[in-house]
């Protein structure tokens, strides 16, 4: 069985390994399944091969992909370059791919569509997405629920369906919480792999990143812990047995 590359974008090393647990565990693969890369301490070899993977995942981070260049520090420009990278090859050969929350902001930005933080950014928490018509329809979300609550903070928002792309969840506060483009290749602006707990651990680690205010952060647990949120879980597992 080939691999899944798994890219990673948080500097934070306490939140990465947090993160690459989390997605093995509601994934269910193995890490003997995966290749994992950090983009702020590995560069991509020049001429990866994407097809020695099963699929590319790739994590959150606190980067925003509409931000000026010059506003940008060095690591955070040369993380999101390398995954931009590879998106003209992942979109042009329809290679499975799962962005989840930066990777929206990335494959939007590739495709050529508006994202900014004029409308639509979300507050730390759980937020009620909608499964589309459209949706209804795609194989990763058969049979979950019309309505359930996915974890989301955001800053930047995808402001407009990118060229080529199916909508496939909404919420009210934000439109586009879940796309297709082509058949194979998805981006959610929720984290799949999150649960109260990986929430709490980035309330802790993001307080002073300007998610919120930074008083507000045991405000916030408090409520991660009392919700229920079980089905994005499901989706980044189906993703994962459809390709693997």
């Amino acid at each position: 069985m080939k691999p899944f590359l798994i890219l990673q974008l948080r500097p934070e090393t306490v939140a990465s390994d947090n993160e690459y647990a989390a997605i093995l565990a509601k994934s269910g693969l193995e890490a003997a399944e995966t290749r994992r890369v950090r983009l702020d301490q590995t560069a991509l070899e020049a001429h990866l091969d994407l097809d020695d993977y099963a699929g590319v995942i790739v994590g959150g981070g606190p980067g925003c992909v509409s931000d000026p260049d010059d506003r940008k520090a060095p690591i955070e420009k040369r993380i999101e370059d390398a995954v931009l990278g590879l998106m003209p090859e992942i979109t042009a050969r329809d290679v499975p791919f799962m962005g989840c929350c930066y990777g929206i902001g990335i494959l939007a930005h590739h495709l050529g569509a508006p994202v900014s933080k004029e409308r639509y950014g979300e507050d730390v928490g759980a937020s009620l997405c909608e499964v589309t018509e459209a949706g209804r329809d795609d194989p990763l979300l058969d049979g979950v629920p019309a309505r359930f609550k996915a974890f989301v903070g955001h800053k930047e928002a995808v402001q407009a369906l990118p060229p080529g792309c199916v909508h496939l969840l909404s919420s009210a506060a934000c439109p586009f919480q879940m796309i297709r483009h082509g058949r194979n290749v998805y981006a959610t602006q929720f984290h799949p792999e999150a649960d109260p707990e990986v929430f709490e651990l980035r309330i802790r680690t993001y307080r002073d990143y300007g998610y919120f205010p930074p008083e507000d952060a045991d405000r916030l647990i408090a409520m991660c812990r009392r919700e229920q949120v079980e089905v994005p879980e499901r989706i980044l597992r189906r993703f994962v047995a459809t390709y693997r």
